[in-house]
């Protein structure tokens, strides 16, 4: 169904307790009304706009963008980081105090926000666009967002995918042959497919058909939290089977541990965020680096970077090489020798 969308431009929720026992594929999804309730009661009050520390919350997704800064998909909202200061955004702009969950930086350099209950802000630069269902997005609990060779935006939430063309909203379900509602991850291949990873099944889409993904022992890919391409084509999926490898021909098991993130930097190295127990009931999370150099596999292609009683979310490598990571409560940020984080004492 297409919907027409008269602004300018214009959700899957994972709502984490904080507690260390909860196994990732059983996190409970949280869901209220969002035609009722205008306040998130899971959002993180904070009171500063501007603060020498980073976020103290649930931190799910990182990216730097053009101008070289940072923002922080934060149960405290939009958080901004220019080197010195950091910026609470839904405080300073008075957004709608919801956690956010996911942000994209498109082609054109404006930002994408996706919120858990309050859809989607686009930020121009100069101000912020709230879009929710009213506007055709087919879900306010967004999930992951990303932008297509041809400057389509590819919105997953918790009940379908969204996709804007800059007029309207097509919104694909299990109906149109999705595999699973709730979607977790999207990307596109260098072939044009969609790939879907979701909380049933993972999939993906030629532009007219989806199509169910199987292993080389026609096994399905479960909760698949997380699937990336690598710049050789590849296709990597993370989820409640592990960590897989697929190079258009064989599928390749390379980590049997839950797998809640994967990342490539720009040197080819694949970054994984793990369970450090292959059935994701563990209190420790486990930061590791993958050497594709060292293919075909070798055991010590993986090697932990870093363990700690927190669980693990978005990874993203900056312009300098570091490794930034989200977790319960902040960031880290990794030079290769030593972590910091920016938390208050």
């Amino acid at each position: 169904m297409v919907f027409q969308f008269s602004l300018f431009f214009f959700a899957f929720i994972l709502s984490c307790t904080g507690q260390k026992t909860t196994s990732p594929e059983n996190i409970p999804i949280q869901h209220f009304d969002i035609a009722i309730a205008e306040v998130d009661p899971y959002f993180k009050e904070s009171m500063a706009v501007t603060s020498a520390y980073g976020p103290s919350s649930i931190t799910r997704n990182i990216i730097q963008d053009k101008m070289g800064h940072y923002w922080f998909a934060t149960w405290e909202g939009i958080m901004h980081y220019d080197g010195d200061v950091f910026t609470n955004y839904t405080n300073k702009e008075g957004l709608r105090r919801f956690r956010v969950f996911t942000i994209l930086e498109d082609r054109t350099g404006d930002l994408w926000f996706g919120t858990v209950g309050a859809g989607v802000y686009h930020y121009d630069g100069k101000s912020f666009i709230n879009v929710t269902m009213k506007d055709g997005l087919i879900s306010n609990q967004i999930g992951c967002i990303v932008e297509d060779a041809i400057g389509n935006i590819w919105i997953g939430t918790q009940e379908g995918v969204s996709k804007y063309d800059g007029k309207s909203f097509v919104n694909f379900t299990t109906k149109e042959g999705l595999s699973n509602n709730d979607v977790n991850s999207i990307v596109e291949d260098q072939t044009g497919k969609i790939w879907f990873g979701t909380r049933g099944d993972a999939c993906y889409y030629d532009g007219s058909t989806f199509t169910n993904i199987t292993n080389g022992n026609g096994v399905s890919f479960a909760n698949t939290r997380s699937i990336i391409e690598d710049q050789n084509g590849n296709i990597w999926f993370g989820g409640n089977d592990g960590l897989w490898r697929y190079d258009g021909s064989d599928f390749m098991n390379l980590m049997t541990d839950f797998v809640g993130c994967i990342y490539e930097d720009m040197e080819g190295v694949i970054w994984i965020c793990a369970s450090s127990s292959s059935n994701g009931n563990s209190d420790k999370w486990v930061l590791s680096r993958y050497d594709q150099s060292l293919l075909p596999y070798q055991s010590s292609a993986i090697t932990r970077v870093k363990m700690e009683e927190t669980m693990f979310f978005g990874i993203m490598v900056d312009t300098s090489n570091n490794i930034w990571l989200g977790s319960l409560n902040g960031v880290y940020r990794y030079d290769g020798s030593f972590f910091e984080d920016f938390k208050g004492d």
